[in-house]
């Protein structure tokens, strides 16, 4: 499960999105004449900076909210804010999808939705994306890219739902049309269920896709235009924390007014007003911090030559890592997260399904889910890179796979040992929601800062190119293959949890692989930090 708090940062496949906006190619660092400047003018960068230095008796101020000057805070504001109801919308809908979907469907639905749907519907809007993008003006694409998800999330609530057993065919009838016996398992099942509850299969698709381009195309995209470099260093983990009071507030909008709905149609219906008006705060702040950075800027900037980032085909990415075992390593580090946290994630939301089977239940479990991870995001983003300071690279870079394999113990134990009993139940539960959380705070706290350091000490085409293969390695493998692997077990054992056993042999395979990755690369990236520092001497 993606959490609202992955926004935070620029995830891979929202980099890769990222890479089709359109941007004027820069030339080498002179002054050039412009008549709005839009990252910020040198005047602003430097009389912020220069009053960020000068108010160091404040050490907890500028700890705190480094941001100095009316027009800082004031951009700053505007900016964030369009980050924060980014990230409400993202929170909002994707906890719904993941209860129309489990309650409906099963939690084994989302391992075929994310190959059969979400993986087609993602490069169909990024064809469309990169043609519109060659075709609109800046401003018109960012509207004509935020606009039509908020559309559809709006006429599904009044027109799709309400009319949902007219326009989809029940179950009866779809194991009638394909000949299916009543007592069937296995995949066909579950294809049936989502040919049944084609709505919520769309919804899940539609709200998938929003998640990544709203963060990365909607946010980041135009946050990296605005903001100078000077600034981004001050603005950026600001912008993390803004980011991560939204789940919080999102979660218990669902836990204490939407969820307490009579039905999950009003619930619904609840939901979607404060979607909708968070899109309309996303258009407004985008209009309001656009018509602020042109009137505040002046008339002469620094250009800097910015490095455009390689695009790679699949195989050109397998052949540049084959070349580098570096750079294999690293890509081991991501594809473990990947698989490892995906194989979790699914097994857990299918014994919430069994625990809450109510989709007003499931919702506000998923409610203080959110608000808790928002809550533990914000705290370890704030205190995470201490962490990585005390402990060193390499023991950062393992305490991820370490943490995931000392919490997974007494989680697969519960399931394996059964949980047909509600009291084996409710710990089966709480231990998979312990698991996860503190998984993906490790990734936030420790993987994430890890593995961006350790592109630091390679040349430029590595890292460049390097990056660039990754992420097209990481971002379909990580998911797909994660994806595709449950599916083939849930072939063989009819459903994820009677597949618990093999899944746990499979999961601490890769866990295992991750860690010796994780300690190659630490020896590796210690001799090259050293070789490093003995060249810059």
């Amino acid at each position: 499960m993606q959490v609202a708090a992955e926004g935070n940062f620029p995830t891979r496949n929202q980099k890769l999105m990222a890479n089709l906006k359109p941007h004027s190619s820069v030339t080498a660092s002179k002054m050039e004449p412009v008549k709005r400047v839009r990252g910020g003018s040198s005047n602003e960068t430097n009389n912020g900076a220069k009053q960020y230095n000068q108010v160091g008796g404040s050490a907890i101020r500028n700890a705190l909210f480094p941001i100095h000057g009316k027009e800082e805070v004031t951009k700053f504001l505007l900016i964030g804010s369009i980050k924060f109801f980014v990230i409400l919308a993202l929170t909002l809908t994707r906890d719904n999808k993941d209860t129309m979907v489990v309650t409906e469907c099963g939690a084994e639905a989302i391992a075929f939705l994310k190959i059969y749907g979400v993986l087609p519907a993602a490069t169909l809007f990024i064809a469309l994306y990169s043609k519109m993008a060659t075709l609109l003006e800046k401003k018109t694409l960012f509207y004509a890219t935020c606009i039509p998800f908020f559309v559809f999330f709006f006429i599904f609530d009044a027109i799709i739902y309400p009319n949902r057993h007219s326009i989809q065919p029940s179950l009866a009838t779809v194991h009638s049309m394909f000949r299916m016996q009543s007592d069937a398992k296995g995949a066909s099942v579950i294809f049936a269920k989502l040919f049944a509850n084609w709505t919520s299969a769309l919804f899940y698709v539609v709200a998938e896709v929003y998640s990544s381009v709203s963060v990365g195309i909607l946010f980041w995209q135009f946050a990296n235009d605005v903001v100078s470099v000077q600034q981004a260093k001050r603005f950026y983990p600001l912008f993390a924390q803004m980011s991560g009071l939204a789940p919080i507030l999102a979660g218990q909008y669902v836990v204490r007014y939407a969820s307490q709905a009579d039905n999950f149609e009003e619930s619904l219906h609840r939901l979607t007003r404060m979607v909708t008006f968070a899109g309309v705060m996303i258009c407004s702040f985008y209009k309001w911090a656009n018509d602020f950075l042109e009137r505040n800027n002046t008339v002469t900037r620094e250009v800097q030559t910015k490095k455009k980032k390689a695009k790679m085909t699949m195989a050109e990415s397998t052949r540049f890592l084959a070349s580098s075992e570096y750079l294999r390593l690293i890509a081991a580090l991501v594809l473990g997260y990947g698989l490892s946290i995906n194989f979790t994630d699914i097994m857990w939301k299918s014994i919430l399904k069994k625990k809450y089977p109510d989709p007003l239940d499931y919702q506000r479990f998923m409610g203080n889910f959110s608000s808790i991870v928002g809550l533990s995001t914000c705290i370890v983003i704030f205190f995470g890179v201490h962490a990585i300071r005390i402990l060193g690279w390499r023991m950062g870079a393992l305490a991820t796979p370490a943490v995931m394999a000392c919490l997974a113990l007494p989680y697969f134990s519960s399931i394996l040992m059964g949980v047909d009993q509600p009291k084996a139940l409710h710990i089966a539960v709480a231990l998979g929601t312990m698991q996860t959380l503190l998984s993906k705070t490790a990734k936030y706290a420790l993987f994430d800062p890890t593995t961006q350091m350790a592109y630091i000490p390679l040349d430029d085409e590595s890292k460049v190119k390097g990056k660039a293969a990754i992420e097209v390695l990481g971002s379909r493998i990580g998911k797909s293959g994660g994806s595709l692997i449950q599916q083939g077990l849930v072939m063989i054992f009819g459903d994820i949890i009677s597949a618990a056993p093999a899944l746990t042999v499979i999961y601490y395979c890769v866990l295992v692989w991750w860690a010796y990755s994780a300690h190659r690369l630490g020896i590796l990236f210690s001799a090259k930090t050293d070789e490093t520092k003995s060249h810059k001497r």
